[in-house]
């Protein structure tokens, strides 16, 4: 009988270990091979320009509209910016958009890339799972010299910081690995504002802080304060210049003083697999929950893009089916759509867009394939200033749809 009761607790005490014994789940995270210019190789877990870990993440460029397509987009902006007049100093009507470049803002979530090649100071050639190719250069800290950080937790040498001039090329595939990550698994929530909209997905914090080890500044009563965010349950507004800090253990601190917990905040991006991302600035941001995920995307949850198709309806009735080329610079599922509401900054995947309907000259409502529908607008993607809307047939024949004639699109899955 004894013998019994040995055997039960120790079945017991190993199934309280499990839990710590059990491996980290990094399917979410950003995995790769980092071939340096002096032939290094460093395979593991990637952080890259301290804000992007996840594989939901957006890396951020610009890139070059083709030649062929210049053309079209310079002679519809110029003809809309003839159409306003001026009266006392300020243009009225047609269009505030002028064409100005050859380049337009992009950016790809990093589950759609195979491979990243430098090939200058300040750009990269992105090839993607599918095989398609495009330039990136500048435009924000992802790509280029000015990258704040690239760390990589290489399995052999533990963790190595790299900068943009280190990096011949970048070889993305999913994690290899079940070992603790340096910094712990990535932080998850649900963001409320205060005109109540619920966003959950991956966070990040002030455009910096996305894992438990990452610290929370501001002053309290006494002394100033450095917390992991990993020890916090939730985060409130709880003025213009300060927040609400609830810990796990059920502390409360009111904190001030800094752009973690003031209106200098550079926004709050939670990151949903289902359509892409929102920036939510402090005068619109509530409160943020941190919990486990409701979902996560792994690598092979993307498949690189492929050409947009659908069918475009104009205000008069006619349809035009075929490949789509979006505002004149995107074509392709993992391109991304920008929009605003109310002091939220939206990014939409195309391939997460089932329609897209325009609602007014600077207002259009985009509904996903999951049935959330957001109205948006402050972007030349989304309102008048779009450059046109143009659908090649299977037969060779192309169409261009002005924002004045166009309906709405529905694109095919």
């Amino acid at each position: 009988m004894r013998y019994y009761r040995i055997v039960i607790t120790i079945i017991a005490l190993a199934a309280l270990a499990i839990p710590t014994l059990m491996a980290a789940d990094n399917s979410d995270r950003i995995y790769g091979r980092i071939i340096t210019v002096d032939g290094e190789e460093f395979e593991g877990l990637i952080r890259w320009d301290k804000n992007e870990g996840s594989w939901v993440d957006v890396l951020n460029g610009n890139k070059e509209i083709p030649k062929k397509f210049r053309r079209k987009a310079k002679r519809e902006s110029r003809r809309k910016y003839k159409e306003s007049i001026r009266l006392f100093g300020l243009r009225i009507g047609g269009s505030s958009f002028r064409w100005d470049g050859n380049v337009a803002q992009s950016g790809i979530r990093f589950g759609h890339i195979k491979s990243l090649e430098v090939i200058d100071d300040d750009a990269a050639l992105i090839v993607t799972q599918s095989g398609l190719e495009v330039e990136l250069e500048g435009g924000s800290t992802d790509i280029g010299t000015g990258i704040r950080e690239i760390v990589i937790e290489d399995r052999d040498e533990g963790e190595i910081e790299l900068d943009w001039d280190d990096i011949e090329k970048i070889e993305f595939m999913g994690a290899r690995t079940n070992e603790e990550s340096i910094y712990g698994e990535r932080l998850y929530g649900t963001l409320l504002t205060r005109r109540g909209e619920e966003y959950s997905g991956a966070v990040c914090w002030d455009v910096d802080e996305l894992f438990p080890v990452d610290i929370l500044d501001g002053d309290g009563k006494r002394r100033s304060r450095k917390v992991k965010f990993g020890k916090i349950a939730s985060i409130e507004r709880y003025s213009s210049s300060a927040a609400k800090v609830v810990l796990k253990n059920g502390d409360e601190q009111i904190l001030r003083g800094t752009n973690d917990v003031d209106d200098s905040n550079r926004g709050i991006v939670i990151s949903d697999p289902g359509f892409g991302q929102v920036k939510v600035y402090w005068d619109e941001f509530d409160r943020l929950d941190f919990t486990g995920p409701v979902s996560v995307a792994s690598y092979d949850d993307f498949d690189g893009g492929k050409e947009l198709r659908g069918t475009v309806y104009t205000e008069d009735g006619e349809e035009f089916e075929g490949t789509i080329r979006w505002d004149n610079d995107e074509e392709y599922t993992w391109e991304i759509l920008d929009g605003e509401y109310r002091d939220v900054e939206f990014d939409v995947e195309f391939g997460k867009i089932q329609q897209i309907e325009k609602r007014s000259r600077r207002s259009t409502v985009v509904t996903v394939w999951d049935g959330r529908s957001f109205r948006l607008s402050g972007s030349n993607d989304v309102d008048d200033d779009n450059k046109g809307i143009f659908i090649m047939s299977d037969d060779g024949d192309e169409e261009m749809v002005e924002w004045e004639d166009f309906a709405k699109v529905v694109f095919v899955k």
